[in-house]
């Protein structure tokens, strides 16, 4: 996939970020230096309205960058074009706290749906779509509606979406908010183990801190300044 062991995937520099103009500018982002590398789970943890959620964004060029560099997957965000904004959401895989299954297809449709535009091959798209439901514990669940699944089923529903493009990065916006602590916790080591076996690397941003201890890597973002994590944080 282009990525070996241990490289980085982000890398930002001096990124800074503000909303508003004039006397109503409000900075959220001051600064940051942070990297993410391949093969890795790395959480990014603080508390709301210190810069997650708009940090996720722009990494996932959902967002345009204003100052500094913000480098994802070798492409510099900074003053890129709509093509190639375009061409690194292609290589991302998201995942939500909300899970945004369309409820009126089963599990096996809603995975084989994000693989329409990389595979053309009906039965091909099926077989990918079945092989990572399986691999997520729900083969037995296929032609299940996502309002008939539990909330932590719904997640690796989620995450098998995700992963189906074979994506060299994903995004997860608190995916675990809505679970309990057993389920979050397996939610998190399955996306970890699915990511490392591909070599994907996984950007988590959480305020959960029950999954510390599932994390190669971690950052705490407080007032849009990012710091590596101490463990006497946690305490």
């Amino acid at each position: 996939m282009g990525d070996s062991v241990g490289s980085s995937v982000i890398v930002t520099s001096a990124l800074r970020h503000s909303y508003g103009e004039g006397e109503l500018r409000s900075q959220i982002l001051h600064g940051l230096d942070f990297e993410v590398k391949a093969g890795e789970i790395t959480l990014l943890v603080g508390p709301s309205g210190s810069g997650k959620s708009t940090l996720l964004t722009l990494v996932g060029a959902l967002r345009s960058v204003q100052e500094g560099s913000l480098q994802v997957l070798g492409q510099e965000l900074q003053g890129a074009s709509e093509p190639a904004l375009k061409a690194v959401r292609r290589r991302i895989g998201f995942i939500f706290q909300s899970h945004n299954l369309v409820a009126s297809l089963t599990v096996l449709q809603n995975v084989q749906l994000v693989l329409q535009l990389s595979e053309r091959n009906g039965r091909r798209r099926e077989e990918r779509a079945i092989e990572l439901l399986e691999a997520v514990g729900l083969g037995h669940r296929l032609h299940h509606y996502p309002d008939e699944l539990s909330g932590g089923q719904r997640q690796r529903v989620a995450i098998a979406r995700a992963l189906a493009p074979e994506p060299e990065l994903i995004l997860a916006d608190e995916p675990t908010a809505s679970l309990d602590s057993q389920s979050g916790r397996d939610v998190v080591e399955l996306l970890g183990s699915l990511c490392r076996r591909r070599q994907s690397a996984v950007l988590l941003v959480t305020h959960d801190l029950r999954l510390l201890n599932d994390a190669d890597r971690i950052w705490r973002i407080e007032d849009g300044r990012v710091y590596p994590w101490q463990p006497e944080q946690a305490a």
